[in-house]
């Protein structure tokens, strides 16, 4: 019996050991972990700002895929939200405050515990990635709360692992998401031409893309000194194209009428006609338009047709400094093709 009493004795010394150790531990706690992507900030934050896309890259859900997710009308922007169901425990994520594409602040509120707050920042870095950081706090701690951490081994324990699994998972998504590309032959039309204000240059493969943004920078300062206005997305004519890549191109920007422009002037103005042309659409990376244009010669072969001697040319649709993920760059190739000669049954005679 006394053996029994020194037993009791010494569990109550160590529950009042213990409850006085979780009661002197901190009644805060932070959790943060960072991560670069190779990605535009604006294409980031686009899929972090809507709960419809947490699911593909929760590392919770991952583990344990009876986590039962809903989804509310509203998922994006300021009040946007989702909730969680978890072995009967309920969750809820709410945005509360944002900057868009810069910082996202949030509140997470688990059962009856206090709210959490969880904070993204998206730091664009010179070389084209992103350094994401994403810290979760909270403050207040209930000591059934500090009981759960202590003995769980902290928060840094429980939660560090997940952040730093869902960046590898976001990180694949966003990189994956801004290489799909689709390719669509259109077809036979019609373009309807018109007057364009246009630099020529050579460029190889390895240069193009500097050379467009220069001579569209050249065009664009040349327009706003002359106060003319664009009537047309730019567009690329090319009047030579090498098999090894090295063009001779136009590039050109449309304007409503005929510019008189100086003789010494680096900046043309000229007039594209009308023209039947087949036309072929790419949305993604200027990095496919090689197989768009395969996809285009080869409708081009496979239906008999013949090119004529008008030159090829790109629209470009959408401007990427708004638009910043690749994948939804829309560009749309025009190869100008011979009109069809009908032969009546008299000339075959």
């Amino acid at each position: 019996m006394k053996a029994f009493k020194y037993i009791l004795f010494l569990l109550l010394i160590a529950i009042i050991g213990v409850s006085i150790y979780i009661a002197v531990q901190p009644n805060s706690f932070e959790v943060t972990r960072s991560h670069t992507i190779k990605a535009p900030t604006a294409v980031i934050y686009d899929n972090v700002i809507d709960f419809k896309n947490w699911e593909a890259w929760s590392s919770w859900k991952e583990e344990n895929p009876e986590i039962e997710i809903k989804l509310p009308e509203q998922t994006k922007g300021i009040n946007g939200s989702y909730s969680w169901v978890d072995d009967g425990e309920k969750g809820t994520m709410t945005t509360i405050a944002t900057n868009g594409p810069n910082s996202i602040e949030q509140k997470m509120q688990i059962d009856d515990f206090p709210a959490s707050k969880v904070v993204w920042k998206f730091e664009a870095k010179g070389d084209g990635t992103t350094k994401v950081t994403r810290t979760i706090s909270g403050t207040d701690l209930p000591f059934m709360f500090k009981a759960f951490m202590t003995l769980s081994g902290g928060m840094e324990k429980q939660i560090g692992p997940h952040f730093e699994r869902e960046f590898e998972k976001l990180d694949s998504i966003v990189v994956n998401g801004m290489n799909a590309y689709t390719i669509k032959v259109d077809g036979i039309t019609e373009h309807g031409g018109g007057f364009y204000m246009y630099k020529t240059t050579s460029a190889s493969s390895s240069n193009i893309s500097n050379m467009m943004a220069k001579q569209y920078a050249d065009i664009l300062n040349f327009m706003q000194d002359h106060s003319l206005s664009m009537n047309g997305m730019p567009f690329t004519i090319y009047n030579e194209m090498n098999a090894n890549g090295d063009v001779i191109m136009s590039n050109a920007i449309p304007v409503r009428d005929k510019v008189i422009v100086a003789d010494d002037s680096n900046v043309l103005c000229g007039y594209m006609d009308k023209a039947r042309v087949v036309k072929t659409t790419l949305k993604g990376n200027y990095t496919h338009l090689g197989k768009a244009w395969e996809s285009a010669m080869k409708y081009i072969k496979d239906n008999h047709l013949e090119q004529s001697e008008a030159h090829p040319f790109e629209i470009y649709t959408n401007d990427p400094g708004n638009t910043p993920n690749p994948a939804d760059w829309t560009t749309e190739i025009y190869i100008p093709i011979k009109e069809e000669v009908i032969v009546t049954e008299t000339e075959q005679l």
